[in-house]
């Protein structure tokens, strides 16, 4: 009878991010191993805990986030898999978020919308948010569009007061140009930054668009207007965190270059829920196609609600948006097919219904030409079941 081994997990559970990243760890256990868990109570960056350093597991998933809790990990001789950026331990394998990725959902759900101006909110303590930052100000600035940033205080700063973040917050936003749409490194700057417009009396998403990321849906759903946010396949991250313990385990040679988890969408509240948009008649098309696009519209059906030529309504979505009405059009049921994929277990041909695509095999020669691969096989890379 196979042996169960022993694993401590070093991660928060403080954060949506990291409790994601258990859950994907879990799923792994149930469908695979009978591992022996153990979980302290562990706050991110926090100090290891006192047994650590004389346990006699048989291997580790953990956020390293400190130098100090590298130094006890390494002389523990175990197999170690890092959930975290901060790459404390550069030679062992690593589990993260694809911030590249991020950045380019990021950037085409506000420039979906019309924006002109764009901004960066980070926090400069933290590698994804360097990251994040500096594949969306590329992003932007290749589309010739303006571009502004701001490093706010550190969370782990010691300078670091919810008072003074804010003061920083509130001298940003009054410069910035409006309409702007804002990319912040995660939720929680995000509600900061909603917080410095309430005080602004700034009209949002009028005025500024916010966009945050990890969907942590509390902090979402509780901030005022609720907030949009980048969904990372945390899950994943930890589904594949654990298979690459598991094989360490057994004795395998891992690589320790990152493997990099794709995330899986935006959650679209209100607080970018607008088209910033100076063409009254396109942004009536855009709504339109919006509302309609999974009920098998094509572009005369657009014609009929705005009557306008043809020629002129393409020739205005790409000054506006850089894409036709068809590629809108089928732009937009590409993303609920990856939705689909991704959150349900339904059929191809159920998912060709619920996307008003016709039939089945039309869905996987558009989908496959958009997105370079089949959705089965998107299904299996990226599936957060």
């Amino acid at each position: 009878m196979k042996r169960t081994h022993s694993v401590a997990l070093l991660i928060e559970t403080s954060n949506s991010y990291a409790r994601g990243v258990l859950e994907g760890i879990a799923k792994y256990v149930r469908l695979h191993e009978r591992w022996s868990i153990y979980l302290p109570e562990q706050e991110r960056g926090g100090q290891p805990p006192a047994w650590l350093s004389e346990w006699k597991g048989d291997g580790i998933i953990a956020r390293v986030e400190t130098d100090k809790i590298a130094a006890i990990l390494r002389n523990t001789g175990l197999p170690i898999v890092d959930v975290s950026a901060a790459r404390h331990l550069p030679d062992i394998p690593w589990v993260e978020t694809n911030d590249e990725a991020i950045a380019q959902m990021a950037a085409e759900h506000l420039m979906e919308r019309g924006f002109q101006n764009f901004a960066f909110c980070g926090d400069p303590s933290f590698n994804w948010s360097n990251w994040r930052k500096q594949y969306f100000a590329q992003i932007i600035k290749n589309e010739g569009r303006q571009y502004f940033e701001l490093d706010s205080v550190s969370q782990n700063s010691s300078e670091y007061s919810w008072s003074v973040e804010q003061n920083e917050l509130v001298k940003w936003l009054k410069k910035l140009p409006r309409p702007v749409g804002i990319f912040a490194c995660f939720d929680i700057k995000a509600r900061a930054l909603l917080d410095a417009c309430r005080e602004l009396e700034i009209a949002v998403p009028e005025e500024v668009a916010v966009l945050g990321v990890d969907n942590d849906h509390l902090l979402c759903e509780l901030a005022d207007p609720p907030l949009s946010s980048v969904r990372c396949n945390a899950s994943r991250a930890g589904f594949e965190a654990a298979h690459l313990l598991d094989r360490m385990m057994a004795g395998e040679s891992v690589n320790p270059n990152a493997l990099l988890i794709e995330p899986i969408g935006v959650e679209t509240r209100q607080s970018t829920d607008i088209l910033a948009i100076d063409d009254p008649e396109i942004a009536h098309a855009v709504s339109f196609i919006r509302k309609n696009a999974y009920s098998g519209i094509n572009v005369n059906d657009v014609l009929q609600e705005i009557p306008i030529s043809r020629r002129a309504m393409e020739h205005r979505f790409q000054k506006l948006l850089g894409r036709t009405p068809h590629q809108e059009i089928i732009r937009l049921k590409i993303d609920r097919v990856k939705n689909l994929l991704t959150e349900t277990e339904l059929s191809l041909f159920e998912i060709a219904n619920c996307a008003g695509f016709q039939h089945e095999e039309y869905l996987s020669v558009a989908f496959k030409k958009a997105v370079g691969i089949p959705p089965s096989q998107y299904r299996r890379q990226h599936s957060n079941l």
